[in-house]
């Protein structure tokens, strides 16, 4: 999971409204530098872990008003008087790094229900931050931001197969790799095949399904925020769609979106009010 490919993080961009733009930001560098001591560099995993629990003591001393220690002041500092301003739950922050060890870890998830538990940590947080951020709270909106945001990242991660496999990392549930006949091994070494590609097929459908699940908050969120979030989900249907166009061979190519993709993203924003 790699922040830098938060399409849904809207970091200052010119749609946040400007009263949310620091604390949005604050919650930003928080998690990529997160992100960067859980994947960047040469550490080994257990100095990523110890990293990390370091990490958590100074956010813990932030949220509590407390002094944090001198490694990131730049991160905290920040974080702690936006965190104060708008009362930030601590859940949401915690559960981020939550997800962040369990990326060092690199676990296999057995089926969709145990990945969508890591989306509940990795993804779901930061539309729940930004959303009581918006004043925004109530159930259903809730668990609509939670579909939008799990859909972001299993998107990312299909996106990233041919990324993620000589890496060593596989987000693919085993129940779907099995019901396909696609070994870990194939997915590790991109191994493209008829089989991978219907793979790859469903779990992009399952992504779109989660996606389309969630659209309506987009047409609830009101001012410049809503049209971001209206951005947000095309933009993750969009790389679906280019993943469905190249045929689904996402273990040998990657699709991204570019600028020749903005005036079609904000045609299909606009209409997403008259298909409501």
């Amino acid at each position: 999971m790699s922040i830098e490919h938060y399409e849904n993080f809207p970091v200052a961009s010119l749609l946040c409204p400007p009263a949310l733009r620091p604390a949005v930001t604050a919650i930003y560098h928080f998690a990529r530098t997160a992100d960067d001591i859980a994947d960047e560099g040469d550490a080994a995993p257990a100095q990523r872990l110890a990293d990390l629990a370091a990490y958590r003591l100074d956010l813990k001393a932030a949220l509590a008003g407390q002094p944090t220690g001198p490694r990131w002041p730049q991160v905290f500092m920040p974080l702690a008087r936006r965190a104060a301003e708008f009362r930030l739950p601590p859940p949401l922050l915690h559960d981020l790094l939550d997800a962040f060890e369990q990326d060092v870890r690199n676990p296999p998830y057995a089926d969709r229900a145990a990945l969508l538990d890591y989306c509940r940590r990795s993804a779901n947080p930061i539309g729940r931050l930004l959303l009581h951020l918006y004043g925004i709270g109530d159930a259903v909106a809730l668990r609509q931001a939670d579909a939008i945001c799990s859909a972001l990242q299993l998107v990312n991660f299909w996106q990233d197969l041919s990324v993620d496999g000589p890496r060593g990392r596989c987000y693919v549930p085993q129940r779907d790799r099995d019901a396909h006949g696609v070994g870990a091994d194939e997915l590790a070494r991109c191994i493209d095949s008829p089989r991978a590609r219907a793979l790859v097929r469903a779990l992009c459908d399952w992504a779109c399904a989660l996606m389309h699940e969630g659209a309506p908050l987009a047409l609830r969120v009101p001012g410049r925020a809503g049209w971001e979030l209206r951005l947000v989900v095309q933009g993750g249907l969009r790389i679906a769609e280019k993943i469905r166009r190249m045929d689904h061979a996402a273990l040998t190519l990657r699709p991204a979106l570019g600028a020749a993709d903005a005036p079609l993203l904000l045609w299909r924003a606009m209409r997403m009010q008259a298909r409501a």
